[in-house]
């Protein structure tokens, strides 16, 4: 079982990580920061460079803790934060079929990040090493709930948000005929 546990927290977690680092850095033929704002603030999440950061940051410290079984549930509410972003701000309108640009890839990553929350992801683990082997379904409920309420609040900040470029195109226009106006550019989002 421990052994199990360790195989499929390597894979999942080591490809949500590299996931992140093509965001992150550029790696694996990834877009890079750059790539990732153009991508925020196509999917209106305002403002893009912050939330392209986040984003980034957060698969591939999310990644990296579910491959060594660290802090497991704040992993998992990490993954499942992102996961259900994309799943509401991209993948959704799609239907279930990821080979229609569904959400299914999005659905399993979230289960299996419940999954080892509550199975524990095993005394071959650094968790299990500090005497954590288990958390139980609690903690995974406690997660998955973690994650859904920090992907509403994401969203929602995002649609308030403003670009910076925004606020001061919107300032110099006041300046300029005292109307206040605001720019937004609407960039070709790709999904991943």
């Amino acid at each position: 079982m421990h052994t199990g546990l360790l195989i499929l927290r390597l894979v999942t977690g080591g490809l949500i990580a590299g996931h992140g680092l093509q965001k992150l850095r550029g790696w694996f033929d990834g877009p890079g920061l750059g790539g990732t704002e153009q991508m925020m603030s196509g999917l209106e999440m305002r403002p893009a460079r912050r939330n392209a950061v986040a984003v980034a940051v957060t698969e591939t410290a999310s990644g990296a803790a579910i491959a060594l079984g660290a802090a497991t549930p704040a992993a998992a509410a990490g993954l499942t934060a992102v996961m259900l972003t994309a799943i509401r701000k991209v993948h959704w309108r799609n239907g279930v079929w990821v080979s229609g640009g569904g959400y299914e890839y999005n659905a399993v990553l979230i289960a299996i990040a419940a999954a080892l929350t509550a199975s524990g992801p095993g005394r071959i683990s650094i968790d299990g090493a500090l005497g954590k082997p288990h958390w139980g379904a609690g903690w995974a409920l406690a997660a998955l709930g973690a994650g859904t309420a920090a992907s509403i609040a994401v969203v929602e900040a995002g649609r308030r948000g403003t670009e910076p470029s925004e606020v001061e195109d919107a300032s110099a226009r006041t300046d300029v005929d005292g109307a206040a106006g605001t720019s937004q550019s609407v960039t070709e989002a790709y999904a991943s």
